[in-house]
């Protein structure tokens, strides 16, 4: 558990209730965070900063970003997929600038590496070209790659070409939680993991949460002005303890297999993607970089449908398919080398699209409407580590304008 000298910790069923001395209220707090993955710690940070303001944080682990947040590539995306006037698009290229900015400020590891994007084909050929007009059209760096780039990535096939996008990088999602988690203790902040809510209701003060702590025993309730809810994999769920059965949504689940690579060779220098495919529900099994010294080589993920949430068991059937993705960019591939390591399940609300176009499913964050000081987080999915610094920021907004 990470923790400063004089921040406060509720954990559990010892919770004690902690209030500001500055002011009297109605409710416990006045803000409560549901969710303590990155979003939800980027989020309970902005909102402990207001002065005058108590904000407690609720998990339902024994730690934070046990789910989402830790389950991932841990790439901090340029924003090329998302497409005009979407909130993935502004909160992605926002994210960014704030995410290398506190980075370097607060020595967070991170690695501004870069990324291509290669063709096989005509067809994958004009995705690129389609992705680099549309970047040119918001302002990211992208070109595409000269002979001599291309000749620097001798084991990487891009038969019809490659698009460089230089300011994307990867980040230590770990070291992010951490120095979130604890700048929201500075702030005054309260944590409680271990802690499931199971019911939610509005009163004229605000809300109410019932919860029960990790052996299923009831809780005291917890009362807040504002409720946030940012809970990931179970967002919709909780959602849908409150709002009216016609507001009610239905979550979609897509598990997604990450393979670890043990041979020396080939390791190339930077991420490498596919062409993006239109309609499909992720950005395809990819080449991503982790932060040791020196960075070792990881793919994925693929995307399979799944109904439960909290089966984090890696899909060997899948993993040939994977291997034939790969081998399309990264032909020299020792296949033997390939094992699958890790599983990630990002929240949809349909078998959407990643990339823009039909069927693409935008980050879900509304004030709600008739419950005021309710702002619902759903499907936040990639780029949502990327992003999780703007969407605390713009979850401000959502609550007291540009106050």
């Amino acid at each position: 558990m990470f923790g400063r000298p004089g921040s406060r910790l509720v954990a559990g069923a010892n919770r004690q209730r902690c209030f500001s001395s500055s002011s009297r209220r109605s409710a416990d707090f006045t803000h409560v965070v549901i969710g303590a993955g990155a979003v939800g710690l980027a989020v309970a940070r902005q909102l402990s900063a207001r002065p005058k303001t108590q904000t407690l944080l609720i998990e339902r682990h024994s730690t934070v970003g046990t789910e989402t947040s830790s389950r991932n590539s841990e790439v901090i995306h340029a924003g090329l997929y998302y497409g005009h006037n979407s909130l993935k698009t502004k909160l992605c290229l926002e994210g960014k600038r704030m995410m290398y900015d506190l980075c370097e400020k607060q020595g967070i590891r991170y690695m501004n590496c870069g990324k291509w994007i290669v063709a096989q084909n005509d067809e994958q050929w004009q995705a690129l070209v389609d992705v680099f007009y549309f970047a040119r059209s918001i302002g990211v760096p992208v070109h595409y790659a000269l002979q001599k780039e291309l000749d620097s990535e001798p084991d990487v096939s891009a038969k019809a070409g490659a698009l460089v996008s230089s300011s994307t990088g990867i980040v230590d999602s770990h070291g992010l939680m951490q120095y979130l988690e604890g700048a929201f203790l500075d702030n005054g902040g309260d944590v409680v993991f271990n802690t499931q809510v199971t019911g939610i209701s509005k009163t004229y003060a605000g809300y109410v949460i019932e919860t029960v702590d990790g052996e299923g025993r009831q809780q005291e309730p917890i009362t807040t002005e504002t409720l946030i809810n940012s809970a990931g994999l179970q967002a919709v769920n909780i959602s849908n303890m409150l709002l009216p059965k016609t507001r009610q949504l239905t979550p979609h689940y897509a598990k997604g297999t990450y393979y670890s690579y043990s041979a020396p060779m080939p390791k190339p220098k930077r991420l490498v993607y596919p062409a993006p495919i239109p309609g499909h529900g992720g950005l395809g099994t990819h080449l991503t970089l982790d932060l040791s010294d020196p960075p070792r080589v990881r793919f994925g993920p693929d995307v399979e449908w799944v109904d439960d949430p909290t089966d984090y068991t890696p899909n060997q059937s899948r993993m040939e398919e994977a291997i034939n993705d790969i081998q399309s960019y990264l032909p020299g591939i020792d296949r033997d080398a390939i094992e699958v390591d890790y599983c990630g399940i990002r929240p949809k609300l349909g078998k959407n699209s990643a990339t823009a176009g039909e069927n693409f499913q935008d980050f879900y964050i509304e004030h709600e409407e008739g419950y005021d000081g309710f702002v619902n987080l759903l499907a936040i999915e990639s780029p949502g580590l990327t992003s999780s610094l703007a969407i605390g920021r713009h979850v401000d907004q959502k609550l007291y304008g540009n106050e």
